[in-house]
């Protein structure tokens, strides 16, 4: 038997089974379901796959002793952590993120929250008619303050007469994005990261990418109007929901007040979702 197989088959040769075993394994499968629901739906998944590939590729060449190309792929692993922390940046941020997120912020921001949410639906159904463009951002556990900074300082209570004058053509905050925290608009004329997802549909422009880029980096709900058709659509979780009516929309603002965004997308699953 090869001497490369023999640890493996040795690996899965369980005498006793403890219970500190039991919560070990526990313990690793429930870290490697997080992993993946992280990168699932993201860049990081075609990555993933293709690392496996090549970690494949690298035993077959230990297996039959490909001289040369195993030492090209130990040389190469010298710079795999190097190139885990490159590739996965966006996603080892949002884990870190979820790891130190403040759920009493949380709480402080959905206490109340159904007033607030009114104001929105208002203003995007108003802007909506109008054929306005719009993109407003709400936060939720994890802060926006560095986007915040790149805007204009308002912090004014939320109003839809605010948004409606904020996203008017004739103004000049309107091409950028504001952020709500809590009953507050605490910026506007923000600009927001933009999502690299090479498979988003075409027909999204750049207030829909910005706010599928803000959503993949954080917790936040961005709800954004078109400019060209008047759509009104929601993006959580780094993913966009379309053709939301003003009853949706409040419908999905209230879930994502207590839900993750996994579960808001879910509480509405029947809204087109478009990747």
């Amino acid at each position: 038997m090869s001497p490369y197989v023999e640890p493996i088959l040795e690996f899965f040769r369980f005498g006793s089974l403890s219970v500190r075993d039991a919560i070990d394994i526990a313990i690793v499968a429930y870290l490697i379901y997080r992993f993946l629901l992280l990168l699932r739906g993201t860049r990081g998944a075609q990555m993933t796959l293709g690392i496996v590939v090549l970690l494949l590729l690298y035993w077959v060449t230990r297996y039959f002793r490909l001289i040369t190309v195993q030492w090209l792929f130990t040389n190469l692993l010298t710079y795999v952590v190097f190139g885990i922390i490159v590739l996965y940046q966006n996603e080892i941020r949002r884990a870190l993120a979820g790891i130190g997120r403040n759920p009493l912020a949380g709480r402080q921001w959905r206490s109340g929250g159904a007033q607030h949410f009114e104001e929105i639906v208002l203003a995007a159904t108003t802007l909506a008619s109008r054929k306005i463009g719009a993109l407003i951002v709400v936060e939720r556990d994890i802060g926006l303050r560095n986007y915040a900074e790149s805007g204009i300082a308002l912090d004014a209570v939320l109003t839809y007469d605010l948004l409606v004058t904020i996203f008017s053509p004739h103004t000049p905050m309107h091409d950028g994005a504001v952020i709500v925290q809590r009953n507050r608009v605490i910026a506007a004329g923000c600009f927001l990261p933009l999502t690299l997802d090479p498979y988003l549909s075409k027909e999204l422009g750049t207030r829909h990418r910005a706010a599928i880029g803000i959503t993949e980096e954080t917790d936040a709900v961005a709800v954004i109007v078109s400019e060209e058709s008047g759509i009104i659509s929601a993006s959580l979780g780094g993913k966009i929901i379309r053709n939301l009516d003003g009853t949706a929309l409040r419908g999905l603002l209230e879930k994502s007040a207590t839900l993750r965004p996994s579960q808001a997308q879910e509480a509405v699953g029947e809204q087109q979702e478009v990747r």
